[in-house]
């Protein structure tokens, strides 16, 4: 079994739990970013002082390396305008590293696009809605659809996606879209491209766009339709749970966030600063960190319907919905489906 985006098995999860290693790191390189998403998780990006500098993100990777990272995952702001790219690319790949970008697609040109595919960097375009309307609305930016179809074109263009060049479309589930969802997974199927369907973090710009929202029994009947389609149509089983489609979220066994600032967090939806790595070592943060060592732990310790749900050996729900609807990111998942006994789910 696989868990946490298809890629590390529940073997390997375990042996990194009982070491105090990781398998990857989420950083973000700069909070700075041309599009002003609708559920975005980042409440402000207009004031973006104190980010960590190259020497800062290059120490804090190589220190990821020491505790056994293999993988980084850029995310932003949007890594695409970031003037040093480039640069971290190559130190990356110099590393070892498997690295895996985010990217609304606006700096994703010709020219990037063939340093992405020599780089063997496996690309996340974000991408909500084939409809051009709804894709700009909820990117915040008129253009929007015109900029991420271009950007796929280039990627296209550079080889992707084929065998050793990953492309996945990031997709949030929300009212102006779930309707073309079902089509848009069969399409992205054909395509060879990996779908990134996930449930909206109840957090930032989300909240207060609660226009965005799906409730868990609409959620529940995407799923399940969603799986239906795999299993029919590709030969693809999975059981539908939250918040990821087709996927288990564990990442808070094997990863963490370092935030542009140097805050490190459990990940984008546990926004509980553990520490910032300019005042103590990556290591020393997670190793005495009680929210991560909590979230290791977390049969003994996730609290209500999640702690008694049948799936608990695999999942603990969304632990960023469960901190940013209740307060206390071991309190049960409210946004999952099976949490909705009293409206007769």
């Amino acid at each position: 079994m696989q868990l946490y985006n298809l890629e590390f098995t529940e073997e390997e999860i375990k042996k990194a739990v009982a070491a105090d290693r990781l398998l990857s790191m989420e950083i973000e390189f700069s909070r700075i970013c041309n599009f002003r998403c609708s559920y975005c998780y980042v409440p402000e990006k207009k004031e973006c002082n104190g980010e960590l500098s190259k020497a800062e993100i290059k120490d804090v990777i190589l220190q990821a390396k020491e505790l056994g990272a293999g993988k980084i995952i850029i995310l932003g702001g949007e890594p695409s305008i970031y003037p040093h790219l480039v640069e971290m690319i190559s130190f990356l790949g110099e590393q070892g590293f498997e690295i895996e970008m985010f990217t609304n697609g606006t700096g994703v040109d010709a020219k990037l696009a063939k340093i992405l595919a020599d780089a063997r960097v496996r690309v996340v375009l974000k991408l909500n809605s084939r409809d051009r309307e709804i894709q700009d609305l909820l990117a915040g930016r008129t253009g929007a659809f015109d900029i991420i179809q271009a950007a796929f074109a280039h990627l296209k263009e550079a080889g992707y996606p084929s065998q050793g060049l990953f492309l996945a479309l990031s997709t949030v589930i929300c009212q102006q879209n779930i309707g073309e969802l079902p089509d848009m997974w069969q399409w992205l199927r054909d395509e060879g491209i990996e779908p990134y369907f996930e449930v909206i973090t109840p957090q930032a710009n989300a909240v207060t766009n609660s226009w965005l929202s799906v409730d868990g029994h609409k959620l529940k009947e995407l799923f399940t339709r969603l799986s239906e389609i795999d299993r029919e149509k590709y030969g693809r089983q999975w059981e539908p749970q939250p918040p990821l489609v087709g996927n288990k979220c564990m990442r808070h066994q094997v990863s963490c966030l370092v935030t542009a600032g140097g805050d490190v967090t459990p990940c984008v939806g546990v926004t509980i600063p553990l520490d910032n790595i300019r005042n103590n070592s990556l290591a020393h943060i997670l190793k005495n960190s009680e929210v991560v060592n909590n979230l290791k732990n977390f049969r003994e310790m996730i609290k209500g319907e999640c702690r008694d749900c049948d799936k608990a050996e695999e999942c603990y729900g969304c632990r960023g919905a469960a901190y940013q609807l209740t307060g206390d990111y071991l309190a049960s998942d409210p946004t999952c489906w099976r949490n909705l006994k009293s409206e007769g789910s």
